[in-house]
């Protein structure tokens, strides 16, 4: 087996989708619609928010971010989870993000709040499934790497 490297590089191209004819001549004139492309994955349709003039059916910069704080969240859970012998059988989240525009439009997230629901085999796996969450916060590759809080606020259940 090759050695684990330390680096870990991701490519990503993104193309603009949305020239309707004139370009960017004015504001209103142009589409926010574009393509998020990696080789051998599915194409990601992307646009604005909707309130920064997007099309709501694609998704957009904000959500992806939220999404990559769930997701990242959930993987190292379920990972440390098979570690500690706790079963998991059912796991979902309805993480939710702020963000705060300024009256020159630039803006930020002030928190993103993960609300994992996760199942475990046996009640006598909760405990240790509920601490878990620590840990994977703490290892998450993507909350490391963002300057506001990310909560977590899980909750726990027994498969019956």
């Amino acid at each position: 087996m090759a050695p684990h490297s330390p680096e870990h590089r991701y490519s990503v191209e993104v193309e603009w989708t949305g020239n309707t004819g004139d370009g960017t001549a004015t504001y209103r004139g142009y589409s926010r619609d574009h393509d998020v492309r990696i080789p051998g994955k599915p194409t990601l349709l992307g646009s604005a928010d909707p309130g920064f003039r997007g099309d709501a059916a694609r998704w957009n910069p904000e959500d992806l971010l939220v999404a990559s704080l769930s997701e990242c969240h959930m993987l190292w859970f379920l990972a440390l989870a098979a570690q500690a012998g706790v079963v998991v059988t059912a796991y979902s989240d309805r993480a939710e993000g702020l963000m705060v525009t300024e009256a020159d439009g630039a803006g930020q997230f002030t928190e993103v709040v993960l609300r994992p629901t996760v199942t475990v085999a046996d009640a006598s796996m909760a405990a240790k499934a509920e601490a878990l969450h620590e840990t994977a916060h703490a290892k998450c590759f993507i909350a490391r790497s963002v300057n506001f809080p990310v909560r977590n606020e899980p909750t726990t259940n027994a498969a019956v």
